[in-house]
């Protein structure tokens, strides 16, 4: 199959991924710094996980959450990574149309996991701050666990009628995707038909999850810096607010690059494709590697038995 086939028959049988755009020569250069990033993100989540279950100390809300954002994003980072790796080290492009909205699937529907797991957290500190005596009995294992499911069942919902909405279109134009995975706006433009039901259900996802989950943050935050400023202490203010801010950074690195790769797809359609593909990148796979690396230097607990371990190691060595 040549990459600008246009016979219908064929596209319904696959897609053709882009590595780097206009530069397929360069893809084997992006293979190492790909599995770089993907070891970084299974070592740094994979370390957040052993050290919450090990240490006793840290189990509490706060650090069950973390557990499901690492969980979580290990996911969203395995999600994207076959096709990935298929391209750049192996110069393989092609992807079949089921296993194309499967992940497709996968990666929206993680990403909506990410997004009320970000609002899960966000209510964790919320509680934390304004009522701490009664933190652990309102946050208790069963309401954890209820709320991960609960998050999890949502973003299925969600996401569900996206891979059907994509397998109705009838695919005669060119079968290559500007992307390194399938993505369902990726996707949707190479129809022959009207898309108009799925840019509305699109626009839906966005503003009734990830738009509402943003605003939610927004709102507990401004709630708990009302809390905050009514402690009279100022140490306990800031010792308050410090609790916060490795969910700060985390709501940053995950929100930032989406509203920015939002905004290019938007109005950036002048941009040379290099800037479109860089963005989505940024945002699959920027979160899963930093989110832990902020958390073991911003939490204190996290850092101190990160080290011990480490110097535990060097000591029996």
């Amino acid at each position: 199959m040549t990459m600008n086939s246009t016979a219908s028959h064929a596209n319904h049988h696959s897609f053709i991924l882009t590595g780097i755009p206009g530069m397929s020569n360069k893809n084997p250069w992006m293979a190492f710094p790909l599995g770089f990033l993907y070891t970084l993100t299974l070592l740094g989540n994979g370390t957040i996980l052993a050290v919450i279950k090990v240490d006793e100390s840290l189990h509490e809300p706060m650090y069950y959450f973390l557990s499901i954002l690492a969980v979580t994003d290990v996911s969203l980072s395995m999600s994207t990574s076959p096709s990935m790796l298929n391209i750049f080290w192996f110069n393989a492009p092609e992807i079949p149309f089921d296993a194309c909205i499967t992940q497709m699937f996968f990666i929206h529907g993680f990403g909506v996991v990410e997004s009320g797991v970000l609002v899960s957290m966000a209510f964790d500190r919320f509680v934390a701050i304004r009522d701490p005596l009664r933190y652990a009995s309102i946050l208790t294992h069963d309401i954890i666990g209820k709320i991960g499911i609960a998050v999890l069942i949502w973003a299925v919902c969600v996401v569900l009628p996206v891979p059907f909405l994509i397998k109705r279109l009838p695919f005669c134009r060119s079968n290559v995707l500007s992307h390194s995975y399938c993505l369902h706006q990726d996707a949707m433009r190479l129809a022959c038909a009207s898309t108009r039901i799925n840019s509305l259900y699109g626009l839906i996802i966005v503003i009734f999850t990830l738009g509402l989950d943003a605003l939610i943050i927004l709102f507990s935050y401004m709630l708990i810096l009302k809390t905050v400023l009514g402690i009279a202490s100022r140490t306990e203010r800031v010792k308050a607010l410090n609790t916060c801010l490795s969910h700060i950074c985390a709501v940053l690195l995950f929100y930032v690059p989406l509203i920015g790769v939002t905004m290019i797809h938007r109005f950036g359609k002048h941009l040379s494709p290099v800037v479109h593909t860089l963005m989505a990148n940024i945002y699959l796979l920027l979160p899963p590697v930093l989110n832990p690396i902020v958390y073991s230097v911003k939490t204190k607990q996290i850092r101190r038995r990160i080290l011990h371990m480490f110097q535990g190691r060097k000591n029996r060595a």
